[in-house]
């Protein structure tokens, strides 16, 4: 039994990330931006403090996906 066939279809996935992540440029930006001011200044990052534009950027990125698998 080989993993081969794993590390194919794994392959395969990464190859398609730069074109996903560069259709949406826009909620990875928003996303960084988020952070970035909710970790500046003496207070600590907190859990699901960019919680709304996490989701967008997770939304964007399964459909890039989706369009670059078809």
């Amino acid at each position: 039994m080989s993993g081969r066939g794993v590390w194919l279809r794994a392959r395969a996935r990464l190859r398609r990330f730069p074109a996903a992540l560069a259709a949406c440029g826009d909620q990875a930006a928003a996303y960084g931006r988020c952070v970035a001011a909710a970790a500046a200044g003496p207070a600590e990052l907190r859990r699901d403090a960019c919680l709304e534009e996490f989701q967008a950027l997770r939304e964007c990125f399964a459909r890039a996906v989706r369009l670059c698998a078809s």
